[in-house]
């Protein structure tokens, strides 16, 4: 039975309905004001809680003086709804049994729902708690709540670590990738169609580059106990002016997702040297984040979920710990591979094993 809509939230009922109730709060990027102000009402009850919002951010975090302190993170915005008709994965929620169907179900309101139980259930954890339910992470990172909290509240971030609730499927997933765009310019000259041999053609001249990169065998580096796969791919290419023209510039678009024992420069340079003898020029990166498994609050959690981590191929917020010298994993119910679909869902059962994992960790 889907529980019925409401801006107040009961952090003390079972963690799959109290999910559906975050579900029922649409919260598209850009609109999160609405469930902001609920986690707000519901955390600003709870005596043994400091609770401090910075826009659409919220956190909050026990002070009872224990030896360590560990942040659990969690965004609070969504990607936009579906449009296709008969979607079952947006607002309202819906129950197909114990599968809870809506827009967030894995990315990553059933996280949430764990972080606000937990809030709300422990009292007197064994180490002291932040908690950060943070808005725009589905957008540009210049807009990321989290990012704001850095610059804005940097001691509200100070942790021995912390885990990032995006779904992993019950799974520890340490640190991430680091990421990396670069475009790839080819100069030709430009020339009628008929008369070829005037001109360069630039689309030609790319070919070169897409056979290295085809040839290109991605490295699996071991960082901390974990093997990063990297890849190396040319994502777009562009070029060309008219069907009787023969092109001046082509420019291909490379992506490269670099395991965390690289800094971006290292990143750069690996595919400078890749690409030598090319016009090649970084426009995006994102560093990665080391596991950090070896520390003690760490190898603790990895015990109580009881399986053995994995590392994160993509890129996440974890990195943005690990910049602030703060070791993080991946850890939330549901199956990545259904954020944003148009069926995302999670199974009832599966949130509530993430919360039991750790409530045995933290009790």
């Amino acid at each position: 039975m889907m529980p019925t809509p409401s801006t107040t939230l009961d952090l003390s009922s079972d963690v799959a309905h109290l999910t559906a109730r975050l579900l029922d709060l649409e919260s598209v990027s850009g609109n999160e004001a609405g469930i902001a102000d609920a986690i707000e009402q519901a955390l600003r009850r709870l005596d043994h809680l400091e609770v401090v919002r910075d826009g659409d951010c919220v956190m909050a975090r026990t002070g009872l003086g224990r030896s360590e302190r560990v942040i659990l993170a969690g965004h609070i915005d969504t990607v936009p709804l579906p449009t296709v008709p008969g979607s079952r994965g947006t607002v309202p929620s819906a129950w197909d049994g114990d599968v809870l169907y809506g827009r967030g179900a894995t990315d990553m309101k059933g996280g949430v729902a764990v972080q606000l139980a937990l809030a709300a259930a422990l009292t007197e954890p064994s180490r002291d708690i932040t908690f950060i339910f943070y808005d725009h992470e589905e957008v540009e990172a210049s807009l990321s709540g989290l990012g704001r909290v850095a610059a804005s509240y940097p001691e509200w971030l100070t942790a021995d670590f912390a885990v990032l609730l995006e779904p992993t499927d019950g799974t520890v997933e340490g640190g991430c990738n680091g990421t990396a765009r670069f475009d790839v310019r080819i100069a030709g000259k430009a020339a009628h169609s008929a008369r070829a041999w005037r001109g360069v053609n630039a689309i030609h001249g790319a070919a070169e580059v897409l056979v290295r990169l085809r040839d290109h065998t991605p490295a699996t580096v071991h960082v901390d106990g974990l093997d990063y796969r990297e890849s190396l791919n040319a994502v777009t290419i562009t070029g060309g002016t008219a069907g009787n023209v023969i092109p001046d510039s082509t420019v291909i678009e490379v992506n490269y997702r670099f395991a965390p024992d690289k800094t971006p420069e290292q990143a750069e340079e690996y595919v400078r040297t890749l690409l030598e003898g090319f016009d090649v020029e970084r426009t995006d990166a994102a560093a990665g984040a080391r596991p950090g498994l070896q520390h003690p609050a760490a190898a603790a959690f990895v015990a109580a979920v009881g399986a053995d981590p994995k590392p994160k191929y993509g890129w996440t917020d974890v990195a943005r710990f690990s910049a602030l010298g703060v070791p993080a994993v991946n850890f939330g119910p549901g199956d990545a591979l259904l954020a944003h679909t148009d069926d995302e869902h999670v199974h009832a059962d599966a949130i509530r094993a993430c919360l039991g994992a750790l409530v045995t960790w933290l009790s």
